[in-house]
């Protein structure tokens, strides 16, 4: 059982980050070039196996089960949390949906603006592509680093990432175009779920204690924290004429824009290389 939930929450979670880094992929691609596109995103993944190799084995094998399991419950929980609050805020309509067809639109006009004068090397492209995959492909890695060792599971939760990555990576070729109808806030409320509730069970696991039903309590814990989510979208819900409900793309105070979290990486990843902003950016 906890093999399959694994599995799963370490697939989405990876699917999630892949759609996002996808859309900036595609969009250095169409507006500089796809060769150093795909340089910075190979280059990118490289880095990525490297970490979640050396890393996960070394937290698998020198580090006391009990210790790494209340240590990785605990950064899954704030993880999980942070996931739900987001996907949470979206539903209820006090945060604007994430946009793939908005996010690439600007985010092409952006590097389009600034693209350079035809040299062979295009640093700009091969940064925002490098920057872009990193980014949001390390929180996929951390994920599957810390649920693979906690569970010593690591090939399980390698695997589920590995056949997310190529997933998404061949949805990409196929349609060649962000892949904007997939549920991405449904997804991430999921994961969400999932998140906090390995890491409930796995701070009680580190700390000594044993849950009723064994593994089973992940069900029903995950089955709490769902309601628990359902609930606050209920109350927290605004009616879909209330003018203060943002639009999907649109900004929800100043720390958001149009484009959401892809075009302000990647982009200002192009920029920062310009001279221009230093690409930092919001929670998805």
């Amino acid at each position: 059982m906890t093999s399959g939930l694994l599995a799963l929450t370490v697939f989405v979670a990876t699917a999630v980050e892949m759609v996002e880094a996808l859309t900036i992929v595609l969009a250095v691609g169409v507006s500089r070039g796809w060769r150093q596109a795909l340089q910075g995103a190979l280059s990118a993944l490289a880095v990525l196996v490297l970490l979640v190799a050396v890393f996960g084995v070394s937290l698998a094998t020198k580090v006391p089960l009990h210790l790494l399991q209340f240590v990785v419950g605990l950064g899954l929980l704030v993880f999980g949390l942070s996931w739900l609050r987001k996907a949470v805020s979206r539903a209820a309509g006090l945060r604007p949906h994430r946009d793939e067809g908005a996010a690439f639109d600007r985010l092409v006009g952006r590097l389009t603006t600034s693209r350079g004068s035809g040299r062979p090397f295009d640093s700009v492209a091969f940064v925002a592509a490098f920057k872009g995959v990193f980014l949001e492909g390390l929180e996929a890695a951390i994920i599957a680093i810390t649920f693979g060792a906690a569970a010593q599971r690591l090939w399980v939760a390698f695997a589920s990432a590995g056949v997310a990555t190529v997933g998404v990576g061949l949805l990409g070729v196929i349609v060649h175009r962000p892949l904007s109808r997939v549920p991405e806030n449904a997804m991430k409320l999921g994961v969400g779920v999932l998140l906090s509730s390995f890491g409930t069970f796995w701070i009680v696991e580190g700390l000594g204690g044993e849950w009723p039903g064994s593994e089973l309590a992940v069900l029903y814990v995950a089955a709490a924290y769902s309601g628990a989510a359902l609930v606050a979208v209920r109350l927290f819900a605004r009616p879909a004429n209330d003018p203060r409900r943002p639009v999907p793309g649109g900004r929800s105070g100043r720390n958001q824009e149009l484009g959401g979290r892809a075009a302000r990486r990647a982009g200002g990843a192009g920029k920062s290389v310009l001279g221009g902003e230093d690409g930092r950016a919001d929670g998805s």
